[in-house]
């Protein structure tokens, strides 16, 4: 891993204060020098419309353009209604359009899921997959991570816990090796 990898990090909430965003921060901090995490915003995109696939809004234009040049794609995401945010499927089929121009397609990546419920997000991290494979996009299958109880995990400062940095450092360290794995972009 002499080579540092570019890589979009696609968070699924759009508020400022998330849980989601916390954790995307904490693995900016902890990423091993091999990676360079940064956010991409996805709150400015219009909702996906075909009508736009061969006059696309500029923002189309910047999300595709960002993805492709990254080396590998990182997803965290909360749940909502046992799924993933409209904002996080809004993002992925953008990036899928127009058909067989699909920005995802080869790409390595990674899926944690954030919530307060017990469950961490399962249902969510779990559909994004699928639609993530469905785009062939490589993702890494080990470890799983479902951050359940998330606002346990941040002290009054937003700060990660002694727990928080153990869980999310595990999770970094394997999506580096996972990178690792593939050819830069």
């Amino acid at each position: 891993m002499d080579q540092t990898r570019d890589i979009a990090v696609i968070v699924g909430s759009l508020r400022k204060a998330s849980l989601n965003r916390k954790v995307a921060e904490a693995l900016q901090a902890l990423a091993p020098a091999s990676l360079a995490l940064e956010i991409v915003e996805i709150g400015q995109l219009p909702l996906y419309n075909q009508d736009y696939d061969e006059d696309s809004p500029e923002s189309y234009v910047e999300f595709r353009r960002r993805i492709t040049t990254a080396d590998a794609v990182l997803f965290v995401t909360p749940e909502h209604n046992r799924s993933m945010p409209a904002a996080m499927k809004n993002a992925v089929d953008i990036g899928s359009r127009p058909y067989s121009k699909s920005v995802w397609n080869g790409k390595p990546a990674g899926v944690i899921s954030a919530s307060p419920s017990m469950q961490g997000g399962y249902g969510a991290n779990h559909h994004l997959r699928q639609s993530l494979v469905g785009l062939n996009l490589y993702c890494m299958p080990h470890p799983e991570t479902y951050l359940g109880q998330a606002e346990r995990l941040f002290d009054p400062a937003g700060e990660p816990t002694e727990t928080a940095l153990a869980l999310l450092r595990n999770f970094i360290d394997a999506y580096a090796q996972w990178v690792a794995r593939f050819p830069a972009s």
